[in-house]
């Protein structure tokens, strides 16, 4: 009786523990959800500080919870639209007597991007307001958005560092010979170039032509938006010889800065913070460097959209387009026509912009949701397509749907092509003694084989699968342009274009902003567009993944992106070889047919999921790293 009486204690004190863990951690979690949640209450004079930690995005990612709380959660994704919105709001706001951005953790975004945001910083300039950044070294992403600042800080021992776009990438050629893998491309397209990693050891002199063109538009738009925004600055010796005016000053980088005005002050963060009281208020008591701030997050949340008059409906594309449901940040096909039918039927719209920026992915996807948008045509609702950042191959088979397209100049679009990859294992199966047989019914039992390859008349038929699929394209970009398929063909083939040589060519009709396609979608409706809001078709995050978010952005190392120009630099270099990995499982794993762009991904910020860099150390242990 002993032994159970002393059994049982140990169950009751086993349970009462559990017990009162659980109620630890329930309340523990509710103390940091309350702290986690904006304040907007809190606002009060002071200086809003931008602190851009992360990548500016689109649409950010869903928050996964669970990975949230583990601190898993990766680099902070900021909304494109929020950042601008709370921008313009601060430039009329009296509370607040100066910007502050801080791109110390600055991880970057498309060149549309961070040109709309560094022109909102320039209004807010314009109008006699204060705008201060500061930052360890800059790069051109970083730069861009600096650039348009009343004040550029740099500590003394930082650096700027301008690249321009373009760079390397990776080959598999050589990998899957040696592996043994056949892999079957069927293409359509002289510039469609995603295939050629898979085909090729080296670019192509098409798409080598092609990048080098877009390229050079991209860069050449950077050039004129920094020389705008700072016109002293000798920004062109830094693209020339940036070595030999290192040398001048023997070595000290941030002197040679100081010197050919690109950056205005030298100082770490205490120096900063001194200045930036000496505007917005500080107090003596406090450290050094302290000032008196209003937080991004609580600016936003004191800041919501606005939600009066009539709606006009937008349906966010973002990210890649591929097949069935997705979370946030992925275009997934069927979602997003779940929410085009939902909100056709329930939220009363009396026009459509559909804001695309994705470099394309499943073209199935891309047609169903093209389909979803043309529900809206046929109850007779305007269409205006707003390409964002990139708007290229399956995103522009999207934008066939609209009656008029809008486009940044530095906008990443074109890319009409599509092609379909099918890998067979049959000579790296026979490596290691592996063969295959069996009984066919059919010239398609069993086909795409993976184990004893594909046979001619699956490959001609998987080809001609393909071609026409690009008549289909072509001829939606026709009738949708009001081209001869012709004359779309030439200007397809894959090639991809950039905002401003696309509307010469007759792929964009207008230059604008999101905004900017709102109020024509308004016009077009009969509206006036100062009544009108913007009801944006998105599935709502729940209130577990409000906090998840709230608590990750919150508890994010604030130093994890920080370093000098040549650390993060480097830190840019892993990343994009981590994206390169993480394409390839995607390309392998996704959609047979499809329409992307690979010059689109050689210039987006590199975000790699936790899988990605799974899969990239994988590989690299195995090649001996």
């Amino acid at each position: 009786m002993k032994l159970v009486r002393g059994a049982w204690k140990l169950l009751v004190a086993i349970k009462d523990g559990l017990v009162l863990i659980a109620m630890l951690l329930f309340f523990g979690l509710l103390y940091a959800a309350l702290n986690a949640r904006p304040n907007p209450a809190a606002i009060t004079n002071g200086a809003l500080v931008l602190d851009l930690d992360g990548t500016i995005v689109e649409q950010p990612a869903e928050a996964q919870a669970f990975a949230t709380l583990a601190g898993n959660a990766g680099p902070r994704q900021f909304r494109l639209r929020d950042v601008v919105r709370t921008i313009d709001a601060a430039r009329d706001d009296t509370r607040v007597k100066a910007v502050v951005v801080d791109l110390d953790g600055f991880g970057g975004g498309y060149p549309a991007a961070l040109n709309e945001v560094g022109e909102a910083l320039a209004r807010v300039r314009a109008g006699g307001k204060p705008v201060l950044a500061f930052s360890n070294g800059y790069t051109d992403a970083g730069y861009r958005i600096a650039a348009n600042a009343s004040e550029i800080w740099m500590h003394p021992l930082g650096q700027t560092l301008f690249t321009g776009p373009g760079g390397t990438t990776l080959y598999y050629k050589g990998l899957i010979d040696k592996l043994g893998v056949n892999v079957h491309v069927y293409r359509v397209g002289r510039y469609k170039s995603f295939v050629e990693p898979y085909t090729r050891a080296d670019q192509s002199p098409d798409a080598r032509a092609a990048a080098t063109a877009l390229y050079g538009s991209l860069f050449e738009n950077w050039k004129q938006a920094v020389s705008h925004a700072r016109p002293k600055a000798q920004i062109a010796a830094w693209l020339t010889d940036p070595a030999q005016l290192v040398a001048r000053t023997a070595g000290d980088f941030a002197k040679a800065d100081l010197q050919t005005g690109v950056v205005d002050k030298l100082g770490d963060r205490i120096a900063f913070g001194q200045r930036v009281a000496q505007i917005a208020g500080g107090d003596a008591k406090r450290p050094a460097g302290w000032f008196n701030k209003i937080t991004y997050d609580n600016y936003v949340a004191a800041h919501p959209l606005p939600t009066a008059g009539d709606a006009v409906g937008v349906l966010t594309v973002a990210g890649d387009i591929v097949d069935g449901k997705a979370p946030a940040g992925t275009a997934g096909g069927e979602t997003l026509v779940q929410l085009m039918l939902k909100g056709l039927a329930e939220k009363n719209l009396k026009a459509l912009v559909v804001r695309v920026d994705s470099p394309g992915g499943s073209a199935l996807a891309s047609e169903q949701i093209r389909d979803a948008v043309m529900q809206a045509k046929k109850r007779g609702l305007p269409v205006v397509i707003s390409m964002g950042s990139v708007a290229a191959s399956g995103g522009y088979w999207v934008a066939t749907a609209g009656d008029t397209i809008f486009a940044e100049p530095s906008t990443i679009t074109g890319s009409i092509g599509i092609f379909g990859i099918v890998p067979t294992f049959e000579k790296a199966l026979a490596k290691v003694g592996l063969t295959s047989d069996g009984v066919r019914t059919t010239a398609l039992s069993g086909q795409p084989d993976i184990m004893a390859g594909t046979t001619p008349i699956v490959d001609k038929l998987f080809q001609a699968g393909i071609e026409g699929g690009y008549r289909q394209f072509i001829s939606r970009v026709a009738q949708a342009r009001r081209m001869t398929p012709a004359r779309v063909d030439e200007i397809g083939q894959g090639r991809v274009w950039d905002g401003g040589t696309a509307r010469q060519i007759g792929l964009v009709d207008r230059f604008g902003t999101l905004s900017d396609a709102i109020a024509e979608a308004a016009k077009r409706a009969k509206l006036d567009p100062a009544k009108v809001h913007a009801e944006y078709l998105e599935k709502k995050p729940g209130a577990f993944e409000q906090f998840a978010r709230a608590f990750a952005d919150r508890n994010r190392d604030d130093d994890a992106g920080a370093g000098d120009a040549f650390s993060r630099l480097s830190t840019m270099r892993r990343a994009a070889l981590i994206q390169a990995v993480g394409d390839a499982r995607r390309l392998a794993t996704g959609a047979a047919v499809q329409a992307r762009c690979l010059e689109c991904a050689a210039i987006a910020p590199a975000t790699p999921s936790a899988e990605d860099v799974g899969l990239t150390q994988l590989l690299l242990s195995r090649l001996g790293f």
